[in-house]
């Protein structure tokens, strides 16, 4: 735990998503909210098939979602959030002439039912 998924539009070729989710791996890691690192599991996804809104122009996004154990206070949470979209608003030179929308979603697995075996 946590699990971060990074979606982000194949119109941002300048995204290097590797770098992107070793930094914001490191950016978890450096929270002190996390057991590990190695318990931080990330993952990318290039989305070539999207719209955003109804406009003309060109759009873009970068969406990342945590899930991560319950429990963490209203305020860890959106430190957590924050810190992570810092780490995208500096990821990379946006493209001029796109609008790019840069989100970052918490979402709380239940502690209860989650269950997890390394081997």
């Amino acid at each position: 735990m946590p699990h971060l998924h990074m979606e982000y539009t194949a119109n941002l070729p300048q995204l290097n998503a590797d770098l992107a989710l070793i930094r914001l791996n490191n950016t978890l890691v450096g929270s002190g909210q996390f057991a590990a690192e190695f318990d931080i599991k990330s993952r990318a996804v290039k989305v070539e098939t999207f719209k955003v809104g109804t406009a003309m122009g060109e759009r873009a996004f970068v969406h990342v979602k945590l899930a991560l154990l319950s429990g963490r206070s209203a305020e860890t949470k959106k430190q957590l959030s924050q810190s992570l979209l810092a780490v995208l608003q500096e990821l990379c030179e946006w493209p001029a002439g796109v609008e790019v929308q840069l989100c970052v979603e918490l979402l709380d697995i239940d502690r209860e039912s989650y269950s997890k075996a390394a081997i």
